[in-house]
């Protein structure tokens, strides 16, 4: 039997702040949504955009760094599978939703403008203030 390939790489600004909950049995979940927009000539000359959102989800130790890192309007790298899942509401009505199921992210631009840090502040992990650096985890 072949094998399949289910690999996103997304680079878009986050939407929202995260939301992290956690599972009966105690797992942390974060979700957020990332936007991601490319821009396009026609042929006519006119300039066109289009924007795409995706909803990202992460478990466990990812979970808890996403929600730690992330702000809204923050540029970020994700990597994952794509995942539909599929539920019933009160009306008997059918919903489906397609989440990115988050295995890698990167923070992307400035870290002092990603984690609000100023001088003389608690830097993030890692930081040596250099702009334009990339937070990975």
């Amino acid at each position: 039997m072949s094998r399949g390939l289910n690999k996103v790489m997304v680079i878009g600004h986050l939407g929202r702040d995260p939301e992290m909950r956690y599972t009966p049995s105690g797992r942390p979940v974060t979700s957020f949504s990332v936007v991601t927009t490319r821009t396009w000539t026609s042929a006519e000359g006119e300039r066109h955009e289009e924007s795409e959102w995706f909803n990202v989800v992460a478990w466990g130790t990812l979970a808890e760094i996403c929600n730690q890192y992330l702000n809204k309007g923050q540029q970020v790298y994700v990597e994952g599978r794509l995942q539909t899942r599929g539920w019933e509401d009160e009306d008997g009505k059918k919903h489906y939703r397609t989440e990115l199921v988050a295995s890698e992210m990167i923070v992307l631009g400035d870290r002092r403008a990603n984690f609000g840090s100023s001088p003389g502040s608690d830097e993030a992990p890692g930081s040596n203030n250099n702009n334009n650096e990339q937070f990975a985890f």
